[in-house]
């Protein structure tokens, strides 16, 4: 599969996140913490433009001190935000607190009366989809009202625009009401997507039996899906595409952090792909980017430039599947 260019629009949340400092500091032992912009689409945008394409973005913060943070951040990296939306009120910026540690890792997320949530109908129809070479989004906005009916009315659009979608699983089971309404969901927007990427148990999840993953993403190749990765962790990733199937392992690192490889792995494989490579090629390139990301402190400001992944595969060899 290739991509017509590297130009990205994103649906989904921009946030805040907070590590206890130095690494390997336990949250409730830590004075210091440092701060980064989060949340999974924006990680996303990050890891795209910093591998020199240009991704905006389409959400809704709050409007106050934690969303104008986010906003700067999005500034600062230069991530387009023209559609990204002030609300006032009770919705909040979600903030994320993470460890940067593996043992005993702990993640507090506050996702309460969240402002991403608030986006619109209207939101999504302000964007000019011609603009852009493909969408890309991430479930969590799906969990909610009437972030929901945006998101999959933001599908329709770009599709009619000709724009592949792009969809990263990406399940939180805290911002959803239920995980019956979680499946179906989930099951409806990978059905309309070209690309789709998650690991073993978010496709396990889909499927509602988490040894019918690898099933499930291989039946949404066959109903029409471009191609699906099913990313097993260690054991590397299994990326079925309408010619076949395509086994790759992972590349070998010292990780400080269990968090960040997802959002690293869609910028690098999606620049892959808009850069022309083979989808093998893509896929060891978000791989690559994946295994930086958890060996640095952070998410956004984790991920590698152009000439920082390129020297890091220069340095390894393709790495075997497990």
């Amino acid at each position: 599969m290739r991509l017509k260019g590297n130009r990205f629009v994103i649906i989904g949340r921009a946030g805040m996140d907070f590590y206890p400092d130095p690494p390997g500091t336990k949250t409730e032992e830590a004075t210091r913490f440092f701060s980064c912009l989060g949340g999974s689409s924006a990680n996303i945008g990050v890891a795209i433009v910093k591998l020199g394409g240009k991704a905006d973005l389409v959400t809704c913060v709050s409007d106050d001190a934690i969303g104008r943070f986010a906003l700067n951040e999005l500034d600062r990296y230069g991530i387009g935000r023209q559609h990204v939306r002030r609300v006032g009120g009770e919705a909040r910026t979600s903030l994320a607190v993470v460890e940067t540690r593996i043992e005993d890792h702990q993640s507090v997320i506050y996702r309460n009366g969240a402002a991403d949530f608030e986006m619109t109908a209207a939101d999504v129809e302000a964007v000019d989809y011609n603009a852009y070479d493909a969408l890309i989004t991430t479930g969590t906005v799906f969990a909610a009202e009437p972030s929901r009916s945006a998101a999959f009315r933001g599908f329709e659009l770009a599709k009619a625009a000709g724009l592949p979608l792009i969809f990263d699983i990406d399940y939180r089971p805290y911002s959803w009401p239920s995980a019956a309404v979680a499946a179906e969901v989930y099951s409806r927007a990978g059905a309309m997507c070209d690309v789709i990427v998650g690991n073993d148990v978010e496709f396990g999840f889909m499927a509602g039996d988490y040894e019918g993953g690898l099933d499930m993403a291989r039946d949404l190749v066959a109903k029409g899906a471009k191609l699906a990765v099913y990313k097993m962790g260690e054991k590397g990733a299994v990326t079925i595409t309408q010619d076949g199937e395509i086994t790759t392992g992972i590349y070998p690192t010292q990780a400080l952090k269990p968090t960040g490889a997802g959002d690293s792995f869609m910028g690098g494989f999606v620049s892959g792909l808009a850069a022309g490579q083979a989808v093998r090629e893509a896929v060891l390139q978000g791989s690559a980017a994946a295994a930086m990301v958890v060996a640095r402190v952070g998410c956004a400001p984790a991920m590698p430039t152009r000439g920082e992944l390129e020297a890091f595969l220069s340095a390894q060899s393709a790495p075997a599947p497990a």
